[in-house]
This record gives C-alpha cells, structure tokens and sequence, in this order.
C-alpha cells in the first residue's frame, strides 16, 4: 500500500489553499470560520488565494446556471465576490491585529466607563447572510490596566467581527481580547444585532438577538451590572 506522503501533492504545485492548510495542520492549530489565519500566510498568498477563490466562485456561478460568459452583470462577480471575501467582510480571517498602543492609567482611574454604541458588521457562518448591529463595552479599570484610545475598541471590534460568525462566539471573542489589552477588574460587552438569515429566508421575519458577556466585577457584582445595563437603557432611548 503506497505511504500516504507518496500521494501528497509537491508543495510548489499545490493550490494556495492547500499550503496554508498544511502550514496550520503542521503547527497543531484550528482555521474555524471564525479563526485568524493571519501567522500562516506567506509573501503572495492572499493573491493568490484571491484567483484561487475566483475559479471557485465562477464553478458555483456556472453551477447555478448563470450565463457569466454573456451576462453582462455576471461577467466579473466572481471576482468582485472573491475580493470582496478576501479584502473586506472576511479580512479580519487574514490579517494580523490592529496596532493598539496602551497607555498606563496614571491617574488611577476605577469608575465604570462605557463605549458605545460601536457600528459591527459580520455574516453567519451557517448561511453567510449579514448580521448588523451595535455594541456597547463597560470597563471597570484598576490602577494596573493599559488604557487604549476610543477608536481601538472599534477597530479591535471590526477585526473581530470580519470573519464567518456566529453572534454568540463574536462576543466572548471580543471580550477575550479586551481582557487581555486593558486588564481591567471587569468588563461587559453587550451586542445587539440583526440577522438576515432571518429576515432573507427561512420564516423571513425580522429578529433581533441581544446577549451580553460579563467578566470579572460585572461578573460578581450585582450592583455593578445593573448600573450598566440601566445606562445602556438610557442610552438606548435616546
């Protein structure tokens, strides 16, 4: 019985995706929908994954029964989809973090602080229909948290959300990477988001999914999450 690496494609004739596959699967690591893959890719490989995702894209066109030969409307969406997956709605899949700079909290800052509502936009693993929505983020910082400026929680938040989601993992992500760049006593994320795999099919009907993560003092503290929320109220009816 042939050995199994006999079999396997040379490495300069396999396909992009392939490469990449094989530089995770060597380094023991998962490529979720919802993953970022930006360490394994290499000089030319978003290029070339980009006419790789093309001629995927105009197989499916051709599977749908679409003239995109004669189509004038059809002719280029394979790659307009292509690039539009690569460069925008799944970018935050390919590319490394958003620089954050932190600052030390000189002045000892530990009251509640609320960001928001930030703009996010994602689309469902399950359909790839868009979910659009709002997020607000509350802090509780201590006098050992990095302090980062208003407009990262939005990029770090849009990086995030760049990637075949599901509302419920977004979250916990965005929390995750919060925790980690201000060190805070607590933090709450709290996301409210349309989901067009239900306006667009299925019962069509509009739906709305609001779910929060809580850590830390939010957490334990009653009181803390409760004057968060009622902000949020506040804010909400603006």
């Amino acid at each position: 019985m042939a050995d199994k690496e006999d079999n396997a494609i040379p490495a300069e004739h396999a396909p992009a995706s392939v490469r990449i596959r094989q530089r995770i699967e060597r380094a023991r690591k998962r490529f979720h929908a919802n993953d970022n893959i930006a360490d394994f890719l290499e000089p030319g490989d978003l290029d070339a994954l980009l006419a790789e995702v093309e001629e995927g894209m105009r197989t499916v066109l051709q599977s749908l029964v679409i003239d995109i030969d004669n189509d004038h409307n059809t002719r280029d969406t394979a790659r307009r989809v292509a690039k539009m997956y690569l460069t925008e709605v799944f970018a935050g899949r390919y590319v490394a973090p958003p620089a954050v700079t932190e600052f030390p909290n000189a002045e000892s800052l530990n009251e509640l602080m609320i960001v928001g509502p930030i703009t996010v936009r994602s689309a469902c693993s399950h359909h790839f229909c868009p979910i659009m929505g709002r997020l607000w983020i509350g802090l509780m910082p201590n006098e050992h948290s990095n302090l980062i400026g208003l407009s990262k929680y939005a990029r770090l938040a849009e990086w995030i959300m760049s990637r075949p989601q599901i509302q419920e993992e977004a979250i916990a992500q965005i929390a995750e990477i919060l925790m980690s760049k201000v060190s805070p006593d607590g933090l709450a994320v709290v996301m409210e988001a349309d989901h067009f795999c239900m306006h667009w099919r299925g019962v069509k009907d509009e739906a709305v999914m609001i779910n929060s993560a809580m850590r830390g003092s939010f957490l334990k503290d009653h009181t803390l999450r409760s004057e968060f929320l009622a902000l949020l109220n506040l804010r909400k009816r603006d």
